[in-house]
């Protein structure tokens, strides 16, 4: 039974796993080597949450008692007592082993260990931990207090039990649930990047602007968000690596990251966290980089 959740990164995902696991009554142990991070984050769950009451979403009272169930810390051992741990760490597999290595001693030995990977391989994340039967998936979406949907991924040594224990902690947080197998990119993903980097080819190529691409895919296809916008959303170094785990993992040419999209990743404009990407979002309104 799940009842104390730590979570392992105090970034964007992170600080949104803390977020809605708080507000369903589990006590939230946010770990991260950094302690400007932590404070940053926690500020940040608490203007979300904020959001919330002010929309008439929320109480403040329930507002006050997810934040008191909330602790950050930068000590790893905090999280020792704790029935789940969600890694949320950036997308990179050596910096996520590396988690893993310091983790597993710490963690009592029923413990869950799960990663919010958005493309990795679970079965190879698992073999770098001790527990590879109770090592699974749990792939949320962006922003996740707002997305409705996460992925539930097993590895080929993950067991019925950790599974339904995922399964069973996920629905208590009011998501709802789609399994995916254990390929790279998983569903989302594997159907929306390759749709994200087709724009950037269509830009690169020169069949239309920033703006003819995403008021295009907004108004022909329905989408709330034109595919360059989302990209500088997600952040274009996450684009390109789920693009890099794609195409290596599949070897299909058709999986090859648009040379635009490297180019982007390479001079630092990696979308809206950095200021800049497809958009320039320096001054009042985004303005088209192209």
């Amino acid at each position: 039974m799940i009842k104390t959740v730590g979570i392992v990164g105090a970034g964007q995902m992170g600080c949104g796993i803390a977020h809605v696991s708080s507000l369903s009554g589990y006590k939230v142990t946010l770990y991260d080597i950094s302690n400007e991070r932590i404070e940053a984050g926690l500020a940040t769950i608490n203007g979300n949450l904020a959001r919330q009451v002010s929309n008439g979403k929320l109480s403040d009272e329930d507002r006050k008692a997810a934040l008191s169930r909330i602790s950050g810390t930068n000590n790893v051992q905090d999280l020792a007592p704790v029935d789940l741990v969600i890694e949320a760490a950036t997308e990179d597999e050596s910096v996520k082993r590396k988690i893993f290595s310091q983790l597993c001693p710490v963690l009592k030995p029923e413990a869950i260990l799960a990663t919010n990977t958005s493309s990795l391989s679970i079965t190879r994340l698992a073999s770098a931990t001790d527990r590879p039967d109770r090592f699974m998936g749990i792939h949320f979406m962006n922003p996740v207090p707002v997305m409705k949907l996460v992925e539930l991924v097993r590895g080929i040594a993950t067991e019925d039990g950790t599974f339904r224990a995922a399964k069973e902690f996920v629905a208590s947080l009011d998501k709802t649930i789609t399994v995916a197998e254990d390929f790279p990119a998983f569903i989302v993903n594997r159907i929306l990047l390759p749709m994200i980097n087709e724009a950037i080819y269509t830009l690169y190529e020169g069949v239309g602007s920033v703006e003819a691409i995403d008021t295009a895919m907004k108004l022909g296809a329905n989408h709330p968000m034109g595919p360059l916008q989302l990209a500088d959303f997600i952040g274009l170094d996450t684009c390109l690596s789920i693009m890099q785990v794609l195409h290596d993992g599949l070897a299909d040419s058709k999986y090859r990251p648009c040379p635009l999209l490297v180019k982007y990743v390479e001079a630092g404009w990696l979308g809206r966290k950095s200021g800049r990407g497809f958009y320039d979002y320096r001054g009042e309104t985004p303005v088209p980089t192209r």
